[in-house]
């Protein structure tokens, strides 16, 4: 079972990077989590975000198209960071994250939400696009 794990975005976060002293403590803390992931074979990918500032989004309405540039309101509503993991189930999903250091210098969250996987569309998926997805996956070096 794949897992996108966010690293949910503070009014800190928003601001930028944290001082350098609690930035190295952060990174030597992060750093020891993700190379016990990666020895547990469940990393998949994994790194931080920019703030919102930095951003863009991109808002459909039909064929139009309109380019919103950041800082967006609502931090808590943002993401930070991100991981992929690779887990048996959401259980221990939820235990790995649950041994995460604090992504954050005060309060933070965790959101941890599974993948669709090909199988999880039964008929629409024909043998056809499972074919070509896969294909595409293939080229990328995917899964």
């Amino acid at each position: 079972m794949r897992v996108m794990v966010f690293v949910k975005a503070t009014d800190d976060s928003e601001q930028g990077l944290p001082p350098a002293d609690e930035m190295t403590e952060m990174f030597e803390a992060m750093g020891k989590f993700n190379e016990e992931l990666v020895n547990a074979g469940v990393m998949v990918a994994g790194d931080g975000l920019k703030p919102s500032s930095f951003g863009k989004r991109i808002h459909f309405d039909g064929p139009n198209r309109t380019v919103i540039d950041g800082p967006f309101a609502e931090a808590r509503e943002l993401v930070a960071g991100y991981w992929i993991w690779e887990v048996k189930d959401m259980d221990e999903a939820v235990a790995w994250a649950k041994r995460c250091p604090n992504p954050m210098r005060g309060p933070s969250d965790l959101e941890i939400r599974p993948f669709y996987e090909m199988e999880d569309f039964g008929e629409a998926a024909t043998p056809e696009i499972v074919a070509h997805e896969q294909a595409l996956r293939d080229r990328i070096g995917g899964e």
